[in-house]
């Protein structure tokens, strides 16, 4: 047997073990993933009273999930794996079963591309979502719905997409958001400006 599929086993072994974990970690391997959009939600808060280049980070951020998956979808394809269930039919198994491969994980993928991108935006906030993606990978394995390489290469897939993404696009949606920042999106993009702002500008204006 190789070995990391002695590992999860064990995983699974535990499982088994711990009926009283089985609801808290089945359902956040099913829907934990939400909890991402609340962070990128979070993320966009916390860059609207920041400058350009925190902003345009943060509006990055979903933009790198959305690549991540594409990604996904492509080595998922080219791969094939199978999933752990249908190696071993014996195994404890929490959640949904499908045919979709198994490698690499998609929720692990999204949770790494988040985690990755909101280390940009905010260290807290980002070290939070990262907790929370090593969690996501975790409770998949948990669940019997990936192996542990699944989540590994998903959470490094991800990160990596996110870093890039974010590298190569922040300049130039920097620029886009400074644009947009003096248009009716400005409450999108930043704070509404107070009256001493606001009478700061148009004594700068007259002047």
């Amino acid at each position: 047997m190789p070995p990391l599929d002695q590992v999860f086993l064990t995983i699974n072994e535990f499982a088994v073990n711990t009926p009283w974990l089985h609801t808290p970690m089945a359902a956040y391997a099913k829907y934990g993933i939400l909890l991402f959009a609340v962070f990128i939600v979070i993320g966009w808060w916390i860059a609207r009273p920041q400058n350009d280049a925190a902003m345009a980070t943060a509006l990055l951020v979903p933009v790198a999930a959305l690549v991540a998956v594409a990604a996904q979808q492509v080595v998922v394809a080219l791969v094939s794996e199978a999933r752990p269930y249908e190696v071993y039919p014996y195994i404890l198994v929490l959640v949904s079963k499908t045919t979709d491969p198994s490698f690499p994980s998609d929720h692990a993928c999204v949770a790494g591309a988040v985690a990755a991108g909101l280390l940009f935006v905010d260290r807290r906030l980002g070290v939070v979502a990262s907790v929370a993606a090593v969690l996501m990978g975790v409770s998949r394995v948990y669940a019997g719905a990936h192996w542990v390489l699944d989540v590994v290469a998903g959470l490094a897939l991800g990160a990596a997409i996110a870093i890039l993404v974010i590298l190569i696009l922040r300049s130039p949606i920097a620029k886009v958001v400074a644009r947009l920042r003096g248009t009716r999106f400005r409450p999108l993009l930043a704070p509404p400006r107070t009256a001493d702002a606001t009478a700061e500008a148009a004594d700068t204006v007259i002047t």
